[in-house]
């Protein structure tokens, strides 16, 4: 036999094990059947909603995607660099490929497929995440404003249906169609932030949200001023606050206790500053709560922002 063959033979289980290796590698990495728990949350804190798990998962398994595309490539590279050196084959210069449809046709589809496969999971959990009910356990407006936040929790706190507050001017920058999911009687009380406040529990900076466990809130977002964004850290999740147009969507939590919420957007120069707590406790400690906003003489609503203008439409005009 030729030494060349020799050599030829002696690469084949080389190079068998380095195939192995990285299907073993894909396999693992993009392995079904599993839930958030099985894997590492990647940075992501602990879920305290029904809904954060699916968030959860979709960061996931976008990591295992990219994981599975980076052990393909680095494979590559390394396979390359191993078996094509120069001083392995004696050749100044490798022969060259040119125009190989297969090989283009292969880098041109695998992202397509890639990006397709990573939409559809990314719009199918969107369309989930922001689906609304029609009558939700509990209804708060959040109001952004430069450098805090107010809370309207648009709810029957004295029980009296006579009470009805839900057609106040505060309000009228909530549509119409969001606003049938107010409840009957919901005569409502209201907390109003400060960047100076503070959390009497952790002494953390802002004023503080008081949420049900158990039970579906929706939240309706609108701002009196600027872009804002409403983030709960451990929801997962984040929607603009954004002036003349509402944005709105559901949590359910299920884990009590208080978390950090802070803004998102960039909204000027003291945006660092616009801070809050979400306390999660239970839904008789949620209605004291209520109460004890009515006691303080916290009834009503604050204005929620500046008027819904609609859609958005070319306001430009032909110069004569």
């Amino acid at each position: 036999m030729s030494p060349n063959g020799s050599d030829r033979s002696s690469r084949r289980p080389m190079r068998r094990k380095l195939q192995q290796a990285l299907a073993a590698g894909l396999v693992l990495a993009t392995a079904s059947g599993c839930t958030y728990k099985d894997f590492p949350r990647l940075g992501m804190p602990t879920p305290v909603t029904d809904e954060a798990p699916r968030i959860l998962s979709l960061w996931q398994g976008s990591w295992a995607a990219a994981l599975a595309v980076g052990v393909l490539v680095w494979g590559l590279i390394l396979w390359s660099i191993i078996f094509h050196r120069r001083s392995r084959t004696k050749v100044e210069v490798p022969a060259q490929t040119r125009y190989n449809m297969p090989i283009e046709a292969l880098y041109t589809v695998v992202p397509i497929i890639i990006i397709s496969v990573l939409f559809y999971f990314t719009a199918r959990d969107e369309t989930k995440l922001l689906e609304t009910s029609k009558k939700p356990d509990h209804v708060i407006n959040v109001v952004g404003y430069q450098w805090s936040w107010g809370f309207n929790y648009v709810e029957d706190v004295d029980g009296k249906a006579s009470t009805d507050n839900t057609g106040d001017k505060e309000l009228d920058a909530i549509p119409d169609r969001m606003a049938k999911g107010f409840p009957k009687g919901a005569d409502g009380v209201y907390e109003v932030g400060t960047p100076g406040e503070r959390n009497p529990q952790n002494n953390n900076p802002g004023p503080t949200l008081w949420l049900p466990k158990g039970e579906k809130v929706q939240f309706i977002l609108t701002s009196r001023d600027v872009i804002h964004s409403f983030w709960v850290v451990p929801f997962l999740m984040k929607q603009d606050v954004i002036p003349g147009h509402v944005n709105r969507f559901e949590v359910t939590p299920n884990k009590e206790g208080t978390f950090m919420g802070k803004c998102a957007e960039l909204c000027g120069v003291d945006h660092s500053r616009m801070l809050f707590n979400v306390k999660v406790v239970s839904p008789e400690r949620y209605q004291k709560h209520l109460e004890d906003l009515a006691k303080k003489g916290q009834n009503g609503y604050i204005p929620a922002g500046t008027a819904t203008t609609g859609g958005a439409k070319n306001a430009e005009t032909n110069n004569p």
